[in-house]
């Protein structure tokens, strides 16, 4: 039987892993000690059928990463910085408003830049095949630079090792090797369910979609990128999911490389002590999520995260 797929993601001083109905958020106390929390995921977007259906959970798990992380990524502030810790903030007003911007953020960043720049030079291009890859180069330049530009910052190198653990952490699982240090420590900082690769994914199947429809005028084209983002993350984490569970296959291996290689400019190699936080965060969820299957019968699972 297949083990079921963790994921999670870095955070300040800390991980957080997520399995089908609960979730840990591990965080490094400036005392030294690590500070665990955990929950139930018990709301209709983790529980209900529809987000179990394919191409619908992969919109769900970016939304859910979003607004789940957020929350997260706030608890971990807290006490990276020394204050009493709590359980993790409700989705209040600052919560969305921040989920919200980022999304607008990203939106106009990643889809919307890429059609102004196209814009500039579109006149030039005769066919919408060269259109359109021009536009597929314009966005991964975009992701590729903001990634290693951030990855200069000394807070964000250090959540680029927290992310090393964590891929560390959950490649040891799915091995089988036990969740200690040393053992922990031999494993890949790459994983093929990872977010970085994700984001590669999700602008080959953009570029697919997109060529589809053409070369259409400038407003068309931006009204599309947006109104079409669901659908592409959609397709997106199905290819991503079913990459990770058979990545072991050697044509898979060649697909999957080029998301892994990237995967070096969002993680780090992790010291001792960030493997420690990242174990942390995932036996509590492991241990959570085999006491659900050995109690109550729960409702359906939820959809599994990309980390």
């Amino acid at each position: 039987m297949d083990k079921p797929f963790y994921g999670g993601q870095a955070v300040l001083e800390g991980v957080m892993m997520r399995g089908r109905r609960h979730m840990a958020v591990a965080v490094r106390a400036p005392e030294g000690n690590i500070v665990v929390h955990d929950e139930a995921l018990t709301s209709a977007i983790y529980t209900s059928r529809w987000s179990r259906w394919p191409f619908i959970r992969g919109a769900i798990a970016l939304w859910d990463s979003l607004v789940l992380g957020t929350r997260v990524l706030m608890f971990s502030a807290n006490v990276a910085v020394g204050e009493a810790a709590g359980g993790l903030e409700a989705a209040s007003g600052a919560i969305w408003l921040t989920v919200l911007f980022s999304l607008a953020l990203a939106t106009a960043l990643f889809f919307v830049l890429p059609v102004l720049l196209v814009g500039v030079v579109d006149t030039y291009l005769r066919s919408s095949f060269l259109s359109n890859l021009v536009e597929k180069v314009f966005r991964l330049t975009l992701i590729v630079g903001y990634i290693g530009f951030v990855g200069f910052l000394p807070d964000i190198k250090r959540v680029f090792a927290y992310h090393g653990a964590e891929h560390k952490a959950v490649n040891a699982y799915e091995d089988g090797a036990p969740l200690e240090v040393a053992a922990v420590a031999r494993y890949s900082t790459a994983h093929p369910r990872c977010g970085t690769a994700f984001l590669l994914v999700v602008v080959v199947v953009s570029f697919a979609a997109f060529l589809l429809l053409g070369q259409p005028p400038l407003l068309w084209r931006i009204a599309s990128r947006i109104v079409l983002i669901p659908i592409v993350a959609g397709v997106a984490y199905e290819l991503i999911r079913l990459g990770g569970k058979h990545r072991r296959h050697p044509v898979v291996k060649v697909l999957l490389a080029p998301g892994m290689a990237l995967q070096a400019l969002t993680t780090r190699e992790p010291d001792s002590a960030q493997l420690e936080v990242a174990i942390s965060a995932l036996k509590r969820v492991v241990a959570l999520e085999e006491e659900a299957e050995e109690g109550a019968v729960l409702s359906a699972p939820a959809v599994p995260a990309v980390s």
